[in-house]
């Protein structure tokens, strides 16, 4: 199955760059272009792609806000957004709109595809490196008033999965380190989400960080 992605930058240069990356995977494709927050939102309703690709500086609509109309409407896109490391408190604001991933701009082209496909299956890229700058500031500033969910429903290995999806692990990870198959990971994810009434990994891995099960790494 071929992976539908949206990249949107208000540069042409870069979305050009992108699009050749992307293209020259048989399992990728670039459907569609913007070059600002509102027309992103727009085609990602028009074009209901896999991936969206996000740029947080953009005119019109910057990438945050176009980030939560993307989610709160609804779509089944991804949300796999671009930054630096000078832009922490826009990574927060990606991680409260609901991004699914943070990627930084001078990521390899290899390490691109990976994500793209990682974030599509709702393995939600979230590395340890931008984790450890960001993570921590979320939890302390954040405003939300809701208390985290109870893990009361959760069964002990739920539990150690929830844990490791905190440290940022992909299923693959998880499964060699509890020496399970990624099919029996993944449906543990599955029933860790659904029990806490969770989008994503995202989410988990916030509400992994608001029980103490991993504490935030420091850089």
């Amino acid at each position: 199955m071929t992976l539908r992605v949206v990249v949107a930058d208000d540069q042409a240069l870069v979305r050009t760059g992108f699009r050749m990356i992307i293209d020259a995977r048989d399992d990728l494709e670039v459907v569609g272009e913007a070059s600002d927050g509102a027309e992103a939102v727009l085609l990602t309703r028009e074009l209901a792609p896999d991936v969206v690709l996000m740029d947080v500086r953009m005119p019109v609509v910057d990438g945050i806000e176009a980030t939560r109309q993307i989610v709160e409407g609804g779509s089944r896109a991804r949300v796999l957004v671009l930054t630096t490391w000078d832009m922490d408190a826009h990574v927060v604001a990606a991680l409260r709109a609901g991004a699914g991933g943070f990627l930084l701009k001078d990521i390899r082209p290899t390490e691109l595809v990976d994500a793209i496909r990682l974030t599509a299956r709702g393995d939600a890229l979230l590395s340890p490196t931008v984790l450890s700058r960001v993570l921590d500031q979320f939890l302390r500033t954040t405003t939300d008033p809701t208390p985290p969910p109870a893990l009361t429903d959760l069964s002990g290995r739920e539990r150690e999965v929830l844990t490791l999806i905190g440290q940022a692990l992909s299923n693959g990870e998880i499964a060699e380190r509890l020496r399970l198959s990624e099919a029996t990971v993944k449906n543990h994810v599955t029933a860790v989400l659904r029990k806490l009434g969770l989008r994503d990994r995202v989410q988990a891995v916030v509400a992994a960080y608001d029980h103490g099960l991993v504490e935030p790494r420091r850089p």
